[in-house]
């Protein structure tokens, strides 16, 4: 399953800051329409479901080594603590994931704003010419030999 059709805790909030669904989102990256802001977004969210699955994986494997109709012969405190280790590791990234998408969508611009100019930069474009023709040899490096 790829990872555009897979949920993500945070798809929602993607829907209303972009005003379409996820699947439209993506169509709109493959069709070369998306802003800088949508791109990084949609590369977040790729990233945030893959992270998410791992989570679940894990979680999964937990509960299924700890039903109440397990074998008690099958439980391991190595294994819990793999799994534990493993759990972690993955809340880790899924949890910097969202803060990163969070503050993405927190801090780029509203879709109708336009970017504001930045200090020092001119919309002119100023060409100089050069100072002449390079003497010859210029630039080359020197190597010595031994």
């Amino acid at each position: 399953m790829s990872v555009i059709d897979k949920p993500t805790s945070r798809d929602a909030a993607l829907q209303q800051a972009f005003g379409a669904e996820v699947a439209e989102l993506y169509a709109q990256a493959a069709r070369g329409e998306a802003n800088a802001a949508l791109q990084r977004a949609l590369e977040l969210r790729s990233f945030l479901a893959t992270a998410e699955e791992q989570v679940a994986r894990v979680r999964d494997r937990v509960h299924a080594a700890t039903e109440p109709d397990g074998d008690m012969d099958d439980l391991s405190a190595e294994g819990m603590r793999r799994d534990a280790d493993w759990l972690q590791a993955a809340l880790a990234g899924r949890d910097s994931y969202t803060a990163a998408l969070d503050e993405l969508l927190r801090t780029m611009p509203a879709p109708n704003q336009v970017a504001p100019a930045r200090a020092g930069l001119s919309p002119k474009i100023a060409a100089t010419a050069s100072p002449g023709p390079a003497a010859p040899r210029a630039g080359a490096v020197r190597i010595r030999r031994t």
